[in-house]
C-alpha cells in the first residue's frame, strides 16, 4: 500500500505538535501493515463517500480514503467529544 497526502491534510497537520506527528507516524506504520491493528480503530466514518476514520491518540483523528492500493489522507482533526 502506498500513502498520498492531500492539500488539506498537509495544511492540518502543520498546526499539531511535534509530539502529535511522532504518534500520527507511528500510527501510519501500522495502516500500511494493517488496517485492523488495534491502537488505530479504523472504522469506516462515512459510507456513502468511503471515507475512513483512524485514531491517532485519543483526542486525534484522521480521515482517508481507500482507492486500490493506496490510502488518501484527507485530513486530521480533534475528535469531537
Amino acid at each position: 500500500m502506498k500513502v498520498f497526502y492531500s492539500s488539506q491534510f498537509n495544511r492540518s497537520f502543520e498546526r499539531f505538535s511535534n509530539s502529535i506527528h511522532k504518534k500520527f507516524e507511528k500510527q501510519i506504520d501500522y495502516l500500511l501493515r494493517d488496517i485492523r491493528h488495534p491502537s488505530l480503530r479504523a472504522k469506516r466514518y462515512d459510507e456513502s463517500l468511503g471515507i475512513w476514520q483512524a485514531r491517532v491518540d485519543k483526542n486525534i483523528r484522521f480521515y482517508f480514503l481507500i482507492e486500490g492500493d493506496s490510502y488518501i489522507l484527507l485530513d486530521i482533526k480533534q475528535h469531537p467529544k
